[in-house]
């Protein structure tokens, strides 16, 4: 007797091959009827004996498509219909919670094995792709997931390629970016004012090619915007790459095109099945002291970022370069952006901001949907991944959110490494890395991401969230976009909001949870800098109350001084008692510093307190002579933590040298570190605070977990220093208690928004978002 079933299937399953698993499947059963993407789901209908129904219903989830993620399956018994045949339907548009558009993989094997095969139709291809795998994200305009909905819908199917795509047996059976050379995007190559050098695929490899060997500065086109190119082996062009995009120190990110290339950088250790993930991140990995990459890549660092292609054109590059040379290659892939800009993804606006850093322009006629940075993940054999940046490859794939309100709630973010995030129904919606808001082009990218949210998921917010401090651009939109949809503005403690961050990650917001939050800067309840905090989330993640903080130092000068860490340490120095004369301040800072720092020292003007663990950090760097002065975010802390990483993988059998920093206050420490640094090691003092900072905090935790409560999170961008957060979750163990950390979502404020989005979907307006 024929049974039919309405099976509707929610989560990440459009994008991903489902449909054809679904005809697939019910071909090899012999069950008929269909299937069809809706705007919210896949249902399908499907027909037959009742036993064949319950096995396709089980293998339909147990053999889903590698990319796919069942979240929810409802089953409907109808009427039989005396179907024949099992056919993909056209898609339909119906009102709901919309389904999840899947991140961009890189290339499967088998586009791979295409890609390099002669014999091959899509052999040299920089666009093949299946159903397994390559762009999504950055080519979905909108929802259903069908071709005319995407950047691919300018490129009708030749007839090769429509017959793979109406064909069930073949893999590439109703994939949306299936091309070939025949009907596919065109690259070319461009001078920086547009005129064209060359146009297809080989002259333009072969071009491209000559110029990355030339030592030249390409910009590159990739899944989710521009990148710039060069050779890490060779000084000048990385110098010159330096030079043009105002980039003086922060590391550049490498790729090279396989494992064993990568193991000739980076010692990679565990971290092999990481970076050979679809997702295909950034992965900061030990350098080997004869890497064959140019100095200049990550100054005074010991490690380097490394990646392996995640698109076809990577491949190619990278082939036809080692080929040329007669051995591996490196390449810079840093994003196309001046430093502190968005990435440019659009072909004209990359031309106006890029025409001055790079000399070519390899690119195509594929549009970018949707912007989105590469992600980077930091790594270490004892902490295993550590996420730093969470975009391509892992955006936007949701985050579940339990016990959260049906209303919808939008999250602006912080000021730096922002992202945004949409809760609907229980799941957070992140968006891609947006970066910086200080300037004009950042604020557009984060609009621009907020109304992609919103645009997707067809949602209009009843609460909108925001970091409290009152300077932060995002606060500023956010509160403007709260008043013209007439609903209320949540504003949530920084690190408040890092705190449930972490909670919501790990479905925590139900439990109370202690939580060291160190990072920074963040504005205080008391309208002071925190950013060394131990805070305890109650209330289903609702309310944080502040029960003790690092001591705290005087930041000079708001942000000059944190771009001059030794305007900091002269500052504590003096206020420890501790005299400049012999220290490597003293040789670092100018007359007119002396003078203000004496002043303030003496009046307290021009300064602000800070219980902040990043200040904390940059003014040991400089004690230390390691970092004085910085160009990028974080770069003394960085710095210092290379320095004492070196030294702890060089002497793993010295002890570090005792610390005073029990009772977390610095000017005891300050003062013993200027005592010590002439007798010790520069490296030996640096591991030495690394393990006080981590026992102070920890024994701190130690002394407020509550009976019953033996987690302690550990949250804020200081834990993205794996060094750290190694010794501070070993010392915590030491004391029986479990470090929570994260996994998914960033430390940094790369997670911030998660953390403002699930405190504003589990409040209560009246009272929700407060630290006591």
């Amino acid at each position: 007797m024929s049974t039919r079933h309405q099976l509707v299937v929610r989560g990440v399953v459009q994008g991903v091959g489902f449909r054809p698993h679904a005809a697939h499947l019910a071909g090899q059963l012999g069950l008929v009827g269909g299937c069809r993407n809706d705007a919210t789901c896949v249902v399908i209908d499907v027909e037959g004996p009742s036993a064949r129904l319950g096995e396709f219903e089980r293998r339909l989830v147990a053999e889903a498509p590698p990319l796919a993620q069942v979240e929810d399956l409802e089953i409907t018994e109808l009427e039989p219909a005396g179907a024949r045949g099992f056919e993909i339907r056209e898609s339909s548009r119906s009102v709901g919670v919309r389904t999840t558009v899947p991140p961009d993989t890189a290339p499967c094997a088998d586009c791979l094995r295409e890609l390099a095969d002669p014999a091959d139709r899509r052999y040299r291809h920089p666009f093949v792709t299946c159903t397994q795998c390559g762009p999504r994200l950055t080519i979905t305009l909108d929802l259903p997931y069908d071709r005319p909905a995407t950047t691919m819908a300018p490129f009708p199917l030749c007839a090769a390629c429509d017959r793979e795509y109406a064909d069930p047996a073949d893999r590439r059976f109703h994939a949306q970016p299936v091309c070939c050379h025949d009907c596919g995007p065109c690259l070319t190559l461009r001078t920086p004012v547009g005129d064209p050098v060359a146009t297809g695929t080989e002259p333009v490899l072969a071009a491209a090619v000559a110029a990355l060997a030339a030592g030249r500065v390409l910009a590159v086109k990739g899944l989710g915007g521009y990148h710039l190119v060069c050779d890490a082996a060779s000084r000048t062009a990385v110098a010159a790459l330096r030079e043009r995009k105002s980039r003086p120190a922060q590391p550049f990110a490498v790729m090279v095109a396989d494992l064993a290339t990568a193991s000739r950088l980076v010692d990679v250790g565990g971290a092999a099945a990481l970076l050979t993930d679809p997702a295909r991140p950034i992965v900061l990995l030990p350098v080997r002291d004869d890497a064959p990459v140019d100095p200049g890549v990550a100054p005074h660092l010991d490690e380097l970022g490394v990646l392996l292609p995640y698109t076809p054109l990577h491949h190619l590059l990278l082939g036809d370069l080692a080929a040329a040379r007669g051995g591996p290659v490196a390449l810079v892939v840093t994003s196309g952006n001046v430093s502190g800009e968005p990435l440019c993804f659009d072909d004209a606006d990359a031309l106006n901001r890029l025409g001055g850093i790079a000399d070519l322009f390899l690119g195509h006629d594929r549009a970018i949907a949707t912007p989105v940075e590469d992600s980077v993940v930091g790594w270490s054999e004892e902490t295993g991944a550590v996420p730093l940046r969470r975009s391509r490859g892992y955006a936007p794939l949701p985050l579940d959110v339990a016990g959260a309100t049906a209303q919808d709630v939008l999250a602006a973010g912080a000021e730096v490494k922002n992202t945004v995030a949409l809760t609907r129904a229980g799941r957070a919606h992140l968006s891609a890395h947006v970066g910086d808001l200080a300037g004009l082009a950042g604020r557009a990218a984060h609009l621009a991401a907020a109304d992609q949210l919103l645009r997707f998921h067809r949602a209009t917010p009843s609460v909108v969230v925001a970091d409290r401090h009152p300077g932060y651009a995002s606060r500023a939109w956010a509160a403007r976009y709260a008043a013209s949809l007439g609903v209320p503005l949540l504003e949530v403690q920084h690190h408040h909001a890092h705190l449930a961050a972490l909670a919501a990650e790990h479905g925590l917001l139900d439990e109370p949870l202690l939580g060291l939050v160190f990072d920074g800067t963040g504005y205080g309840c008391d309208a002071t800098v925190w950013g060394g905090e131990l805070l305890l989330l109650t209330d289903g993640g609702t309310r944080a109350e502040r029960l003790d903080h690092l001591g705290t130092v005087r930041l000079p000068g708001g942000d000059e001084g944190v771009r001059n860490p030794v305007r900091t340490a002269a500052l504590a120095l003096l206020d420890a008692g501790v005299a400049w004369e012999g220290t490597p301040v003293d040789d670092e800072l100018t007359p007119v510093e002396r003078s203000f720092l004496t002043r303030a020292h003496e009046t307290g003007l021009g300064v602000v307190p800070t219980s902040s663990a990043g200040r904390l950090i940059d003014a040991v760097a400089s004690v230390l002579d390691v970092r004085h002065r910085v160009t990028y975010e974080a770069q003394a802390a960085i710095e210092l933590e290379a320095v004492a990483r070196r030294w702890r993988r060089r002497h793993p059998d010295v002890a570090p040298v005792g610390l005073p920093f029990d009772d977390l206050e610095p000017a005891p420490l300050l003062a013993t570190l200027v005592e010590l640094l002439p007798v010790h090691d520069q490296g030996l003092l640096a591991w030495s605070f690394h393990v006080a900072l981590a026992r102070g905090a920890a024994d701190a935790a130690a002394r407020t977990a509550p009976p019953g409560g033996p987690t302690v999170g550990l949250s804020g961008g200081v834990f993205v220093n794996r060094l750290l957060l190694e010794l501070t979750a070993d010392r915590l163990r030491e004391h029986g208690l479990r470090p929570l950390t994260h996994r998914r979502v960033p430390a940094n404020d790369g997670g911030l928004a998660l953390g403002q989005a699930a405190v504003g979907a589990r409040s209560v307006l009246t009272s929700a978002g407060t630290v006591s």
